[in-house]
């Protein structure tokens, strides 16, 4: 894939942080090289992988920086290595809609609002799963907070007003949006991204339900991003 001139200026960056993902690699490239082709800078983010992630993203001609380890810190990174006006990050195990661009920088540049999230759909086994993503975009539409999942996307300036990522283990994305609704409510687009249920597949669908509920509880009561990323793995 050829790179960017040096004057072409990217309006999109599409950061995604990667631990141990060399197996997915292959399936992510196809999925975002017409983004790459529409002169968006999509980079990768490594947080210290100890399988071939960095090997299969040069070989797939994917952009790949190393940082330190953490959702939040790589984030944080990615946003630091490029110089697109507006940003996403999307997790490694997340599909965008084709059209996902045009509708991000539709919204951000009418600024009247300066972030938001997509509605989520979730591939897996349980029959639960279609009823966990109705929830969660619910969820997020009545409260305004957003997660990870549901790929979220913000102006560069917004981000910096906010300090970006919290340097936590987790809850990063709940903490953000926290902060980002202080200075703006979001676009809730009803466009829906893909995402991998294989968590619920693994440990149960109901004991994942109950534990990310018991998890949030926990951090809106005051208990540590620390402790819950313990409970969390």
């Amino acid at each position: 894939m050829p790179p960017r001139s040096r004057n072409q200026h990217p309006k999109l960056a599409i950061i995604i942080p990667v631990l141990n993902e060399a197996d997915t690699i292959v399936d992510l490239a196809v999925h975002l090289k017409p983004f790459i082709l529409k002169g968006h800078d999509v980079l990768l983010v490594d947080g210290g992988s100890h399988d071939d992630t960095l090997a299969a993203s040069q070989a797939a001609q994917l952009r790949c920086i190393s940082s330190s380890p953490g959702r939040a810190l790589q984030m944080n990174a990615g946003a630091d290595a490029t110089s697109a006006d507006y940003l996403m990050f999307l997790h490694a195990d997340t599909r965008l809609p084709p059209n996902a661009d045009t509708l991000i920088l539709a919204a951000l540049t009418q600024k009247t609002l300066a972030w938001g999230r997509f509605d989520v759909h979730i591939t897996g086994q349980s029959r639960l799963l279609p009823i966990v993503a109705f929830m969660m975009n619910w969820r997020s539409r009545l409260t305004r907070i957003a997660t990870g999942d549901q790929a979220l996307f913000m102006t560069r300036n917004i981000f910096a007003l906010v300090g970006g990522f919290p340097a936590q283990p987790l809850m990063e994305d709940i903490e953000i949006t926290k902060q980002l609704n202080q200075l703006s409510a979001p676009y809730c687009l009803t466009s829906k991204v893909t995402t991998s249920g294989r968590r619920w597949d693994n440990h149960g669908s109901w004991q994942t339900i109950l534990l990310m509920w018991k998890l949030r509880w926990l951090y809106s009561r005051g208990k540590s991003a620390e402790s819950l990323a313990e409970m969390y793995r």
